[in-house]
C-alpha cells in the first residue's frame, strides 16, 4: 500500500514538475532572442545626466565656463528669441537650442577647450539673466522672465532626432515665407531633415525686410576687395543679372559685369541680411531689396511665431521646419 502511494506521489510531482521545466527553457530561450535582437540593431540612448553641464566659450574674453545646461539655455532663447512671442514658438526654440548645443557636444569639439560658445556667427548667442533684466522695460522683466523659464522647464529633456541621432538643428529669424535647403546656404552634403518648406504668416514681420543702396563706385569697390579681376561697364545692359534661384526662392547664382557669383557670397560682400534680394540700377545707385533675415536654414523664428499664433504647438513647429524627424525625451 506505501508503494502505491508513493508511486502516485511521483506521478504527480513529475506532472507539475515537467511543465514548470519546459516553460522555464522556453522563457530563457525567448530571452536570448530579444538579447541578440538588440546586439544587432543600432540603439542609441542618452543620459540626461551626461550632458548635464555645457562648456561654454565666451568669445570676447576667451574664458570657458561650465553652466548647467538649462541654465546656459535660459541664457540662450532669451538672447535668441523675441519674450514676446508666443510661449509655442519659444518652447520650439527651447528644445531647437538644446538639441543644437548637444549635437554640437557629440559630434566633435569645434572649439578646443569648450562645447561651445557665445558668439551667433559661430554657434549661439547666450547672455547672462542680469544682462537680460536690463535689457527689458523694469514693466516687463517679470513676466518675461517667466515666460523664458517655462519655455525652457516645460520642455526639460526634450531633442530632436533624425534616424535617433541629434539633428544638426539650424535656425534663424526670418525666411521670407520659405526656408533652404542646406547645400543651397553652403554646399557640401545635403541634410535630409533640412529641405525648403513653406510658412503662411511671414509676410506679416515687414520689419526683417531691409534695403542697402550704395553708389556705383562703392559697388565696384566692394567687389575688388573679394575678387580683383572684377570689371563692369554700367553703359551695356544686363549687367547684373540673377541667373538662378534655389528652391527656397534665393538668389542662387547672379552675373555682375564679368563674374558669376552665388547669392551667399553677394549677401557677405554687401552685408545683406539674407540672400533673398532683388537689384535695381538708377543712374548713380545700386539698391538691393532683401526680404527675410538670416541664412534661411532650418527653423524660422517668426515662421515659428507666426504657427503658434494659428494654435500650433511646439511640435508640430518643429516636425514643420525639420523633415523627418523625432522629439524624444533623453
Amino acid at each position: 500500500m506505501k508503494k502505491i502511494l508513493l508511486y502516485i506521489l511521483c506521478m504527480v510531482f513529475l506532472c507539475f514538475l515537467i511543465p514548470i521545466l519546459f516553460t522555464q527553457r522556453n522563457n530563457l530561450k525567448e530571452t536570448v532572442v530579444d538579447s541578440q535582437i538588440e546586439e544587432n540593431e543600432e540603439i542609441i540612448t542618452y543620459d540626461y545626466g551626461q550632458y548635464n553641464t555645457v562648456k561654454l566659450l565666451h568669445a570676447k574674453t576667451g574664458e570657458v565656463e561650465e553652466i548647467e545646461l538649462d541654465n546656459y539655455l535660459l541664457g540662450v532663447v532669451s538672447s535668441e528669441m523675441p519674450a514676446n512671442f508666443e510661449i509655442e514658438a519659444l518652447k520650439a526654440q527651447a528644445v531647437v537650442a538644446r538639441t543644437y548645443t548637444i549635437y554640437k557636444i557629440t559630434s566633435g569639439k569645434k572649439h578646443e577647450n569648450a562645447d561651445i560658445c557665445d558668439d551667433s556667427n559661430c554657434c549661439q548667442a547666450w547672455i547672462t539673466k542680469e544682462e537680460r533684466l536690463n535689457k527689458w522695460n523694469e514693466s516687463e522683466r517679470e513676466s518675461n522672465w517667466a515666460k523664458i523659464e517655462e519655455a525652457v522647464n516645460s520642455t526639460k529633456g526634450k531633442i530632436i532626432v533624425y534616424e535617433g541621432k541629434p539633428i544638426n538643428a539650424f535656425f534663424h529669424s526670418n525666411s521670407g515665407g520659405i526656408t533652404d535647403t542646406a547645400t543651397n546656404v553652403w554646399g557640401g552634403s545635403n541634410y535630409p531633415y533640412l529641405q525648403a518648406v513653406e510658412t503662411s504668416g511671414e509676410d506679416a514681420y515687414s520689419q526683417y525686410n531691409s534695403e542697402v543702396t550704395i553708389t556705383k563706385d562703392e559697388f565696384i569697390s566692394k567687389i575688388k576687395e573679394y575678387h580683383n579681376d572684377f570689371e563692369i561697364d554700367f553703359s551695356k545692359e544686363n549687367q547684373i543679372e540673377i541667373l538662378e534661384y534655389t528652391d527656397g526662392e534665393r538668389v542662387k547664382t547672379i552675373k555682375i559685369g564679368n563674374l558669376n557669383l552665388s547669392g551667399v557670397e553677394v549677401r557677405t560682400i554687401f552685408g545683406l541680411r539674407s540672400a533673398k534680394f532683388e537689384v535695381t540700377i538708377d543712374d548713380e545707385n545700386i539698391k538691393f531689396t532683401v526680404v527675410g533675415y538670416g541664412h534661411g536654414v532650418g527653423m524660422s523664428q517668426t515662421g515659428a511665431d507666426s504657427m503658434a499664433k494659428q494654435g500650433n504647438n511646439y511640435e508640430e513647429i518643429i516636425k514643420h521646419f525639420y523633415t523627418g524627424v523625432e522629439i524624444i525625451d533623453i
